[in-house]
């Protein structure tokens, strides 16, 4: 079986101790952190992490700053000397997130692999942190509790993917239940397993999953049986998000050879939702919102992605794209997209990627995206007063509709042919296209559209 990788990327130059903030770092000191490669041979290998750069993690401490303060990598000048970075009230102000509501009464199911011994005690830190009420957290095995590995770096690679995806979900939407289920390993029928049981339990209202692989690179049998959960996610109402991937419109090659062009599964799946990701230019201390443009690193001091989009080569067009995607007659993605980058990437305490002791890193890559839009979903649902189940008709409804400008931000510059690939990608325009989707949220105003009756 083959196994699919974690999608997100972080930056190592900016670990800490604990209650310690982050320290400026000149950019030309900045090495990649741990990102994920494709597997040796396809379908038997695990995906393991490898860093693209040959880095080695690269920390500074510095004094803890008090609740309501900043890190130093928000500070104004620190997009000319340092990766900038932003909290959860800047991306909240960024995209709009009200704070009438806050997912009261809603359970986001975020789905990773192999576990973090320490995910409890980093969202508390991140929380009291960034003055955010306590989460209300369970961690659920469905196959059991596997014995967690710190020295295996695809393990440490996947609690880092944890922390983002938790702390994320939580800062968007603070008063939401979080399920994190819990696969035994990444192999493909191992994550198989964990979407399975949080739909068949029917845990919560919207399902996260920062993962994925070429679609050519999952067995057709667990492919099938994925898409069979996803109907009935779909009919039981829980709406469906997935990554779209950090290697522009390229995947690593099965054989772990090089990258071919592809679209990520379960991304593709049409009754999944799936996030792209933009370089969002706002205001590192307020969160102010400017614009965004494709994710797209290449040629850059830390050169680690761009954002996925593509074509399916499985799933036909269906028929809520019918009048967005015109180009193809397969099932395009991503549908929608969210800040990507690590220029400007998301504060996240991950202990297990720093040997165990507590740290603030700053993490990239469409990871960011999927569980924010779920936890944006969540709010939606409140809203409502029900679960609004398969997002995709009603996105790209709104998305035809004259107040689609309103609802979203139409990202309509950059492209995602990333340079490491070699693979030449789709540019972003007006509308729908593959590189950036119907755009980025303004979220107050498309959660009342979603919640309309």
């Amino acid at each position: 079986m083959g196994s699919r990788r974690s999608i997100r990327h972080l930056t190592a130059l900016l670990g800490v101790a604990a209650l310690t903030s982050l320290a400026a770092v000149p950019l030309a000191g900045i090495t990649a952190g741990s990102v994920a490669s494709a597997a040796t041979t396809p379908l038997t290998s695990k995906m393991t992490p490898a860093d693209r750069e040959n880095g080695k993690p690269l920390f500074r401490k510095t004094s803890s700053p008090s609740i309501g303060q900043t890190f130093s990598c928000q500070a104004p000048a620190s997009a000319t000397n340092q990766l900038p970075c932003y909290g959860p009230a800047q991306i909240r102000n960024a995209y709009d997130i009200p704070s009438r509501l806050t997912g009261a009464g809603q359970t986001i199911v975020i789905i990773d692999a192999f576990g973090d011994p320490t995910v409890s005690s980093d969202l508390a830190l991140f929380d009291s942190t960034f003055g955010l009420p306590k989460a209300n957290l369970n961690v659920i095995y469905p196959a059991g509790q596997p014995t967690f590995d710190p020295t295996n770096a695809d393990e440490v690679d996947w609690a880092g993917e944890i922390s983002l995806d938790v702390q994320w979900s939580h800062a968007v939407a603070p008063g939401a239940t979080i399920d994190l289920v819990i696969a035994k390993s990444d192999e493909d029928a191992d994550l198989l397993v964990a979407q399975q049981y949080a739909v068949s339990h029917n845990l919560g209202s919207v399902i996260s999953q920062s993962f994925g692989e070429a679609e050519t690179c999952m067995e057709p049998s667990i492919l099938t049986a994925q898409h069979a959960a996803f109907v009935a996610a779909a009919t039981n109402k829980i709406s469906v998000f997935a990554s779209a991937g950090d290697d522009g419109a390229a995947l690593p090659a099965c054989s772990g050879n090089g990258y071919i062009k592809s679209a990520s599964t379960p991304a593709t799946d049409p009754l999944v939702t799936s996030v792209g990701g933009t370089h969002l230019n706002a205001s590192f201390s307020t969160g102010t919102y400017e614009s965004e443009s494709v994710w797209n690193d290449s040629g850059t001091a830390v050169d680690i992605g761009a954002g996925g989009g593509g074509f399916s080569t499985i799933y036909t067009k269906p028929a809520f794209q019918n009048s967005a995607n015109t180009g193809s007659s397969f099932r395009g993605v991503p549908d929608v997209t969210y800040n990507a980058d690590i220029f400007g990437g998301v504060l996240a305490a991950c202990s297990e990627c720093n040997g165990g002791t507590p740290a603030f890193f700053v993490f990239a890559g469409t990871s960011s995206g999927s569980p924010q839009w779920a936890a944006i979903t969540a709010l939606a649902d409140q809203q409502a007063g029900h679960r609004l189940g398969d997002l995709n008709p009603a996105l790209y409804t709104i998305g035809a509709s004259g107040i689609a400008g309103a609802a979203f931000h139409d990202v309509t510059k950059g492209n995602n042919s990333w340079d490491v690939s070699g693979v030449t990608g789709y540019s972003a325009h007006r509308g729908w296209d593959p590189a950036s989707g119907l755009g980025s949220p303004n979220a107050a105003i498309l959660i009342g559209l979603l919640a309309l009756p």
